[in-house]
């Protein structure tokens, strides 16, 4: 599949085991197509919502009758039929699919954030369902790694704010804790115009120390996991903490200078993942 979004997701990795490499596309295919529909377009809040709702539809049934009768749509079909094939060969909990869902419906109704609390809510069901599902795939989903996998996973959605910020704030958008925002003395116009001030600095170090705070005390999982995946998790860990690295070099400033990993950071990752 393509990918043309800058992501987190190991969408057919070379580090993938052979075996693994269709259930994760089909997967993907879900998380893309539902993503999608939140987000691209110009359909109204009420349309997506609404085909939203037909996917959640499509859940329910699955979750009722796995790997049982087609999707009655057929243009749910290609999405869906993949998806039950995999859920039920692997035998995969529905929940981590339902949450997904949750939290593209949450990004049609909600622009910004109180508190780091509610952030962390979306992301338990924005990005820890797919490490989660990847650790049932891997048949490796005990509670401690669950735990760890959830820090993975939620320091990796931080590192994506943090660096789209400005493409966020295009979408109306603002997940930069408002409690946050006027501890630092922040304001809506500072983000608007992009202004680089001592508080923007200030506010941005608070946001890379706990994130990075997040990976390092999820990144024992990459030492537990044999063989590829713990490889491949290891480099996920080391791509955001690059990343956050890349921001504070330039001066926190992702307005202008949204960080991307190139070949020089991928040789510094890997050298890190010895």
């Amino acid at each position: 599949m393509a990918v043309d979004h800058y992501e987190n997701f190991p969408v057919a990795s070379l580090l993938l085991p052979r075996r693994l490499r269709e259930p994760v596309t089909n997967i993907y295919r879900y998380a893309r197509a539902a993503d999608d529909i939140a987000d691209e377009g110009d359909a109204s809040d009420g349309q997506r919502l609404s085909r939203l709702a037909e996917f959640r539809a499509e859940l329910h049934r699955i979750g009722a009758e796995p790997g049982g009768a087609p999707t009655a749509s057929p243009t749910l079909a290609p999405v869906f039929a993949p998806l039950a094939r995999t859920i039920a060969q692997h035998q995969l909990p529905i929940t981590p699919f339902l949450d997904l869902l949750s939290a593209f419906e949450q990004d049609v109704t909600v622009k910004r954030y109180e508190d780091y609390a509610a952030l962390l809510d979306y992301c338990t069901r924005s990005a820890n369902p797919v490490g989660r599902l990847m650790l049932h795939l891997y048949d490796a989903a005990t509670p401690d790694n669950l735990v760890r996998a959830d820090e993975i996973c939620t320091g990796l959605q931080l590192v994506n704010f943090w660096q789209d910020v400005r493409v966020d704030w295009r979408k109306q958008r603002i997940y930069l804790p408002r409690e946050d925002l006027l501890r630092y003395g922040v304001s809506d116009e500072d983000l608007a115009a992009c202004r680089l001030t001592p508080a923007w600095r200030n506010l941005m170090a608070f946001q890379m120390a706990r994130t990075r705070a997040l990976l390092h005390s999820g990144a024992p999982l990459a030492r537990r996991l044999p063989g590829r995946i713990g490889l491949e998790l290891r480099l996920v860990v080391q791509g955001g903490l690059r990343i956050l690295e890349r921001i504070e070099r330039c001066g926190y400033d992702v307005f202008m200078n949204r960080p991307e990993l190139g070949p020089k950071d991928w040789a510094v990752m890997l050298w890190r993942c010895r």
